[in-house]
């Protein structure tokens, strides 16, 4: 029996897979980006900032102190975006949103801005249409006002 032609979406999955695997082996070699002399002072915090001082030795990157941030710590450019299951992720803010996400190749983030009555909703439909969401939280049911 003659073998078919593999088509681009054969060759798709496998592809992401490595991608994603190399992904995630680029992110365990990768430094944890600190701001320079963060821990010695407590009013600056850790997340990071560019060094721009003249003298700052992070920004002349001397030995001993940490590492700076570089094009070269990023990930594959093909799965960034994605998922750690593959699948592209899709910010909604509410359940209208939820009308364009692909169910299998998409799953769904909630807004950081959303409320708790919203939630609700886009929980609701997201079962309805069968689709993941990330980010579920436990939520009281609100009931609305009479």
């Amino acid at each position: 029996m003659p073998k078919r032609p593999s088509t681009e979406k054969d060759q798709e999955a496998p592809r992401l897979e490595r991608l994603l695997q190399v992904r995630k082996e680029v992110a365990e070699h990768r430094p944890e980006f600190v701001r320079p002399e963060s821990w010695r002072y407590d009013r600056l915090h850790p997340e990071w900032r560019k060094p721009k001082g003249l003298d700052n030795k992070v920004r002349k990157s001397i030995k001993g102190w940490p590492k700076r941030v570089k094009v070269g710590y990023r990930g594959p450019a093909p799965v960034r975006g994605y998922h750690s299951s593959g699948q592209r992720e899709v910010i909604v803010y509410n359940a209208k949103d939820l009308t364009k996400v692909v169910p299998g190749k998409e799953v769904v983030r909630m807004g950081a801005t959303v409320g708790a009555r919203k939630r609700v909703e886009i929980m609701k439909r997201a079962s309805e249409l069968g689709l993941r969401v990330l980010n579920p939280q436990r939520l009281r049911v609100i009931e609305p006002k009479k």
